[in-house]
């Protein structure tokens, strides 16, 4: 991509040391508090969505649609962080359990982790319990006596729509995302100079 950072202008490596610096603290309770694994894992790479967009591009993404936050690592990430201080990180838990369960292909391991995913999630009293209806609880738990691919499908786009139309909207107003796609704003804005090699 770059032949060296030499050839980069100071102010923009102070810029992207800072930037950096900022993403790190604004998701380190998600790295701390997570047992999950790839929720809370921030990795700060080259690769930092599927679409290879950089970084501020990827940033500043996340404002047009929830679809373009959930398909980010940073942007889940991020979300992860933010639901977690407002208290509803089970949200989002839920629907990567959910993502991450539809990939299953062995019929035991799909019976034990649907078992698993709705002892944790969905059940009354779960530990991280989701706020869906009655009628869903019941026809999910209908739908565990032959546990498909697609059992959790009604309570995963609940859980969607209620994180989509609840808390995306206010992680977009918070604070700490408005300073991120300011400053990823501000980094995309800036021209970059030619390297004299």
């Amino acid at each position: 991509m770059c032949r060296t950072l030499a050839a980069f202008p100071t102010t923009c490596l102070e810029r992207a040391k800072e930037f950096k610096t900022r993403l790190g603290i604004f998701l380190h309770k998600s790295e701390l508090g997570s047992g999950t694994g790839s929720v809370g894992k921030f990795e700060w790479d080259s690769k930092h969505s599927k679409e290879g967009r950089n970084f501020s591009e990827d940033v500043l993404g996340w404002r047009e649609s929830f679809d373009l936050l959930l398909s980010s690592k940073n942007g889940v990430a991020a979300f992860h962080a933010f639901l977690k201080t407002e208290f509803s990180e089970e949200n989002l838990e839920f629907w990567l359990a959910c993502e991450e369960f539809k990939k299953l292909r062995s019929a035991t391991k799909l019976a034990s982790r649907a078992h698993r995913i709705f002892e944790e999630f969905i059940c009354s009293e779960a530990p991280k319990e989701v706020n869906i209806d009655h009628e869903t609880r019941e026809l999910t738990r209908t739908n565990l006596q032959t546990p498909t691919a697609m059992c959790f499908d009604v309570a995963q786009g609940k859980t969607r729509t209620l994180m989509e139309k609840d808390s995306y909207p206010r992680f977009l107003k918070s604070p700490a995302y408005r300073d991120l796609a300011a400053q990823a704003a501000a980094a995309s804005a800036s021209p970059s100079e030619p390297s004299h090699t």
